[in-house]
């Protein structure tokens, strides 16, 4: 259930029309269809337009590892505890050889003791959100194991999922069928 009504494709207007057509190559949504941020973006599609291109760059054209692409991800889902985004992501993190039990323990709001690139990823997403700020020996850690560019990638997806992650909550986005609910009502 989302707070914002699913459009009718028929009625599509000429930017939203565009806005699916750009969105049909991209693989979540091969795979899960027009949900999550896709069915939001598609109220605003002009931001849409830009939230995909921004997205992709991060997702299929950075430098960094995709597994601390998906704790990075991961990790932001789980500090906003936004459902749809941890779910649809946990997966992506898994086939990338991030352990399962680690994002387990993530999710559940324990230390996931993530390992090398996974674990620096990990410290400069959560210094990021829960300090507003990196410490010294955490940046250069991870500028020594992306480097400049692969750090300003790594800041810039906590943010765009950060977005990404306030949107979903803002709009009340459940999760899609088969997605489990990471963080059930205890």
């Amino acid at each position: 259930m989302s707070r914002l009504p699913d459009i009718d494709p028929n009625r599509y207007t000429e930017a939203q029309q565009a806005l699916f057509q750009s969105l049909q190559s991209r693989p979540e949504v091969a795979r899960l269809g027009l949900v999550g941020p896709f069915a939001i973006w598609m109220h605003a599609p002009e931001i849409g337009q830009a939230m995909a291109a921004l997205g992709a760059q991060v997702r299929f054209s950075a430098s960094l590892p995709t597994n601390a692409t998906e704790v990075a991800i991961c990790t932001t889902g789980a500090f906003y505890e936004a459902r749809f985004e941890f779910a649809a992501h946990r997966g992506l993190a898994i086939e990338a050889g991030v352990d399962e039990a680690a994002l387990d323990r993530l999710a559940a709001g324990d230390d996931p003791r993530f390992e090398g690139d996974e674990a620096a990823a990990h410290a400069v997403a959560t210094e990021l959100l829960r300090d507003r700020a990196i410490t010294e020996s955490t940046y250069r850690d991870a500028e020594d194991r992306f480097g400049a560019s692969g750090l300003v990638e790594l800041v810039t997806t906590v943010g765009y999922y950060g977005l990404i992650s306030m949107m979903l909550n803002g709009f009340d986005v459940g999760l899609a069928p088969g997605m489990a609910d990471p963080f059930p009502p205890g």
